[in-house]
């Protein structure tokens, strides 16, 4: 898992009271990577998830329907 660094802004916090980790949609390939990923070794972070500051969680929580190419998008359009 990466540490917390906002995909936006770029922003180190402490994701106990600054911001989070959000879970989009998963796209076919996620699926394919948690599969792997169940294999014995296997580790990383999950190519759905990103960190995201206080400024930027709520928003991006928001669009965790959306698979994350999508959701990113608007989110640095400033959606």
């Amino acid at each position: 898992m990466r540490p917390p660094i906002c995909d936006i802004c770029n922003k180190k916090f402490n994701d106990n009271d600054e911001g989070g980790l959000v879970y989009f949609k998963k796209r076919p390939s996620d699926i394919e990577w948690d599969i792997r990923m169940q294999q014995p070794g296997m580790v990383g972070h999950p190519p759905y998830a990103e960190w995201f500051c206080g400024l930027h969680y709520e928003k991006a929580k928001d669009l965790s329907h959306l698979t994350i190419d999508k959701a990113m998008e608007l989110l640095k359009k400033g959606v």
